[in-house]
């Protein structure tokens, strides 16, 4: 299958830290790509870079074979990858329904136009429902999002990335606090997404990741230490001791 996302030795220092070392990386379309490893590990700031939040000391980066190694957010979300936030990036006074209108709208002329035409707001609205009912928040669409406990607020900030019509979506640590059925329900939605659009999920639950992804890129001091399938993570004697020694600490 062709690639969405391809890196090319890309690096990111800051001072004397190398943060991301090197990494070349592809991400396969209509997969689940996980990247994990131990804290300190570099997944952030990889997918920082991959998002035009910080740009890379060296390397390159593609998307659909465009180099976006230079672009800024807000560029690299109009050509379609979205991402959703390790730290909820929701409106917390507004509505949940209002939360994902917003970003709907976002992708239209109207992106900055508040007393538009009713009746397109009315098909944003209708785009907005649709999403929420895709995640299973379409009972709480008038709820306003400050009262959505913590772990539907994060299925709040998917959603967001989601109606940004996203054909890469990029989830930074979705399980980040969650516990029991709140993980299961997460990681349930990420594998449904996956339906139609392409997923790279940076995570610190290894069970989660091996549970639902297609291909595993492992980092340990910004270094791609091991990539495989979740079979072949399972038994890499390389990912083994670097977990081990993190648990020893």
């Amino acid at each position: 299958m062709a690639s969405i996302l391809k890196t090319f030795r890309i690096s990111k220092n800051f001072g004397a830290l190398q943060a991301v070392a090197d990494v070349t990386m592809e991400v396969v379309q209509g997969t689940v790509h996980g990247i994990i490893g131990p804290n300190g590990a570099g997944k952030t700031t990889l997918l920082n870079l991959l998002t035009g939040f910080i740009k890379p000391s060296a390397g390159r980066i593609y998307f659909k074979e465009r180099d976006i190694t230079n672009y800024g957010p807000h560029k690299i979300s109009k050509i379609g990858i979205g991402r959703s936030f390790q730290i909820t990036n929701v409106f917390s006074e507004l509505s949940v329904l209002e939360n994902v209108r917003i970003a709907a709208q976002s992708r239209t002329p109207l992106s900055y136009r508040f007393f538009a035409d009713s009746d397109k707001l009315s098909r944003l609205e209708d785009e907005a429902i649709s999403v929420l009912e895709k995640v299973g928040l379409a009972g709480r669409a008038s709820l306003p999002a400050k009262h959505l406990p913590h772990g539907e607020k994060k299925i709040l900030d998917v959603a967001i990335a989601l109606a940004t019509k996203p054909s890469l979506l990029l989830l930074d640590e979705p399980t980040a606090g969650l516990v029991g059925d709140e993980v299961t329900r997460i990681a349930d939605l990420i594998r449904s997404i996956a339906n139609g659009v392409t997923v790279v999920l940076v995570e610190h639950n290894v069970d989660v990741v091996l549970s639902i992804c297609d291909l595993v890129t492992v980092l340990h001091y910004g270094s791609v230490i091991a990539e495989g399938t979740p079979k072949e993570i399972r038994t890499n004697k390389k990912v083994q001791e670097v977990y081990l020694g993190e648990s020893q600490c």
